[in-house]
């Protein structure tokens, strides 16, 4: 196993640290981050690729199967609600497992119940079926909360000087997945039928792995000395926590609803569902490693992103339906023009978040090590978790009581309240800063004073 070398300093790098200053400020980069780069790309794509083909078609099949739309949200949201159990399981003890072996074991079993997902069609309608959706889906949660939990923190320690714009950068690849996904589902479905799609892309997950081993460098480190539990309680930390929460909530809210509400609306086929789908996670893509590379250039515009992109994404959610009490008749073209919006408002929202935790961990007295990042990484994908189980349940629920455009506009509330909640925290910062600063000079000033008195007299 390489040896991982000692930690440095945050935003320095140096000692024996891979991505330490001397590899970060060159403008080529070193073998081992090029391999760790192929690594993480090819674990977004796939991975995302399998979690979002369900979307056009899944929620079709589970109704013949006598499934509701508050089961099939309940489906979908029991993948995030154990997704939340690993990573935080998984963060704690990332060094005791070893992120190499963590992260290929949650590809592989990402992978192979993948292909067990598409033989549920096979069992009989009612209780069965539907018992045996939520046990792949919840395996399938923890051996990707497994996967996205170490290469965060492998990321992390490979770039520590440019997080953002690596984690931005390799959202395309996340995008790529939640693109092709969906419409690829769609067409393999409507021409092979149901099983092929997760045949088919469980099999590709499962051939990245003999690469992922190959190339991907280990990582040994100590355990940290850092409590879970004193990361959770920083002030800052809880409310980045409910920002990620009510982004994450968001897009899982479509995950159940959109796809039924565009066929009963515009009475779509399922493979044009599928592209409509494809107006949020594009944009999503192409937007993701601009507001990184600007979140690692100007760190002081990361809190600024995270407001204004809670806001617009709330507004979006508005017009998603859009909502009675605007009076607005709602059209395909408006729709899938909302979804581009909201693609580009979750890319400056969501790519600061992870960098933001960082810091804030850091300014608190975390060391700077692979543990640390566990931790980060662990309460990061717990918190998406948290939102990704809400999303669809509630949304679920919502839709079948008071119809999809007035459950968009609810969802909405929630990235409402969280920018809103930001922006106060943003300002109180400033101005505590601002009267520390001020109090430090007016000390200077009097210590200087007294230093000359004897002078004087």
């Amino acid at each position: 196993m390489d040896e991982a070398g000692s930690p440095a300093p945050a935003g320095t790098g140096g000692g024996d640290d891979p991505g330490g200053s001397t590899r970060e400020t060159s403008r080529r980069l070193s073998r081992e981050q090029i391999f760790v780069l192929v690594s993480a790309a090819t674990m977004n794509l796939g991975c995302m690729m399998t979690y979002s083909i369900l979307g056009p078609f899944f929620p079709k099949e589970a109704e013949k199967k006598g499934a509701s739309n508050t089961m099939i949200g309940m489906i979908f949201g029991c993948y995030a609600l154990f997704e939340l159990l690993a990573s935080l399981v998984f963060g704690k003890y990332l060094v005791h497992i070893g992120a190499k072996f963590m992260f290929i074991a949650g590809m592989f079993v990402s992978g192979g119940v993948t292909i067990l997902f598409g033989v549920l069609d096979q069992l009989p309608e009612g209780p069965i079926f539907i018992a045996m959706c939520f046990l792949v889906r919840i395996v399938d949660a923890i051996g990707f909360g497994a996967a996205i939990t170490a290469s965060s923190s492998i990321l992390a320690k490979t770039f520590p000087n440019n997080v953002a714009t690596v984690m931005g950068s390799l959202e395309v690849f996340s995008g790529l997945g939640l693109v092709a996904g969906p419409p690829l589902g769609g067409l393999l479905y409507q021409s092979f039928g149901y099983e092929v799609p997760f045949i088919f892309l469980g099999c590709i997950v499962l051939l990245m792995i003999p690469l992922n081993l190959y190339i991907l460098p280990s990582y040994e480190s100590d355990p940290g000395k850092q409590s879970f539990w004193k990361l959770v309680t920083l002030p800052k930390m809880g409310l980045l926590a409910f920002v990620i929460i009510s982004l994450s909530s968001c897009f899982g809210f479509l995950d159940p609803t959109l796809s039924l509400f565009v066929m009963e609306k515009f009475s779509l086929s399922t493979g044009y569902v599928g592209l409509v789908f494809l107006g949020l996670s594009l944009s999503y893509t192409i937007s993701s490693p601009l507001f990184g590379l600007l979140s690692d250039k100007m760190p002081n515009l990361r809190k600024w992103f995270l407001v204004f992109g809670n806001l617009i994404t709330a507004g979006c959610y508005m017009l998603l339906g859009p909502v009675p009490l605007l009076h607005i008749k709602s059209q395909l073209w408006l729709l899938v023009l909302v979804l581009v919006v909201n693609g580009i408002s979750a890319g400056m929202s969501i790519i600061p978040t992870f960098p933001e935790m960082l810091s804030c961990a850091y300014a608190n007295g975390f060391e700077d090590s692979i543990s640390t990042l566990g931790l980060v990484s662990g309460l990061f994908g717990a918190m998406w978790s948290v939102g990704a189980f809400m999303g669809p349940i509630l949304g679920g629920f919502l839709c079948e009581k008071i119809g999809f455009e007035w459950a968009a506009a609810i969802q909405g509330l929630w990235t409402l309240l969280s920018g809103v909640a930001m922006a106060l925290f943003y300002l109180w910062e400033d101005s505590t800063a601002r009267r520390r600063s001020k109090a430090q000079n007016s000390l200077g000033t009097e210590e200087e004073r007294a230093a000359l008195l004897p002078n004087d007299t």
